[in-house]
């Protein structure tokens, strides 16, 4: 299902003229057409112009970003959080400068912005799981583990309970991308830092995109302020621009918006899976947006009706799609009504 939009979405999206109710994207608290983060934006263009192409380390310095950072790290319960341009160039940033400090275990489905080389396994992430444990074991130098934080392509939280069986006699760090859970997932959206909570000896490192949920196009890598200053001076980061800072002070005016958009969304969520549940279509966790279908066929049947979802062919153009709704802060109480009015009609004539 190939979809040419001619606005940005929100609530609805416009193809070809037509007014559709839209269920795809990833922005999932609705920033990117939230009315006050559009004037905080348009503001802090009127200060900061719209972009800056300029190095952070450089002699000339805006606060925003001392500022924003500072804000990020006390949200997600870190010590220390450093912004770059994007999520994918967090990975990198901060996989580049991991390569050499040990060996590196890549999790099935880690995103491609943290790759770099290592040990990558084929398989689910239960079994990765119990491989990492007997390498661990056996490990005589550093283990740096690598991999996402929620499954958002098929709507399933990773467990990572089995932390506590990691071995302490060797330095190990998890590194989680968390751009699908950062905003909306644990308290407040504080995202993967202040869900998961290894033992001592393991060092969690956080990378996430800031582009979805809190709609800010960056990304952030959040940890130890010695991880911080390591990576401040890193060629990867001096060498690159960093964050619009327009963008990241419409953050900081809308900070105290964020939770109101994640109650909105939360409710959005319990009233579609209070009205789907009993179809059995979905696969999906609770106070989580996304709604995995194996159901192909509901993606074109939706569009034809009116309603947009998210499907397209992963991880090649050759592969099944992946059917997906996703829900978000905008959607109102009739939206919900609409879309799960269609797929119980879908349901039921399918078992006609």
């Amino acid at each position: 299902m190939d979809v040419q939009l001619d606005t940005i979405p929100g609530r609805t999206a416009i193809l070809n003229g037509r007014v559709y109710r839209y269920f795809s994207g990833t922005s999932y608290l609705g920033m990117a057409q939230y009315e006050p983060y559009k004037a905080a934006l348009a503001e802090g263009i009127g200060r900061y112009g719209a972009n800056f192409g300029g190095s952070r380390l450089g002699n000339i310095r805006f606060p925003i970003f001392e500022e924003a950072e500072a804000w990020l790290a006390g949200f997600t319960g870190a010590e220390a959080a450093l912004s770059v341009s994007s999520g994918s160039m967090a990975g990198q940033v901060l996989a580049r400068y991991l390569q050499d400090k040990g060996s590196l275990y890549f999790a099935p489905g880690a995103h491609p912005a943290l790759w770099v080389e290592g040990h990558y396994f084929e398989g689910d992430f239960e079994a990765w799981v119990d491989f990492i444990l007997q390498e661990c074991h056996r490990a005589t130098r550093p283990v740096v583990l690598l991999s996402n934080a929620v499954d958002s392509l098929f709507a399933r939280p990773y467990p990572f309970d089995w932390l506590e069986q990691l071995p302490s006699g060797i330095p190990i760090t998890l590194v989680l991308d968390d751009s699908h859970g950062l905003g909306i997932c644990g308290e407040n959206g504080a995202g993967a830092y202040s869900i998961v909570k290894p033992p001592p000896y393991v060092e969690l490192i956080v990378v996430s995109s800031l582009g979805k949920a809190l709609g800010v196009p960056g990304g952030v890598i959040l940890g130890h302020r010695s991880l911080y200053d390591a990576l401040w001076h890193s060629p990867s980061f001096g060498g690159a621009s960093p964050i619009p800072p327009a963008f990241l002070y419409g953050m900081l005016q809308v900070k105290d918006h964020y939770p109101m958009a994640l109650e909105k969304l939360k409710g959005n969520i319990r009233q579609f899976r209070q009205a789907v549940l009993s179809t059995g279509l979905f696969q999906s966790f609770e106070d989580y947006p996304v709604f995995y279908t194996p159901e192909h066929r509901l993606g074109l049947w939706l569009e034809q009706r009116g309603c947009l979802l998210s499907q397209f062919a992963y991880p090649t153009p050759e592969d099944d799609p992946v059917t997906r709704i996703v829900l978000n802060a905008l959607h109102e109480p009739e939206d919900i009504i609409y879309l799960a009015g269609l797929i119980q009609q879908f349901f039921e004539n399918r078992i006609a």
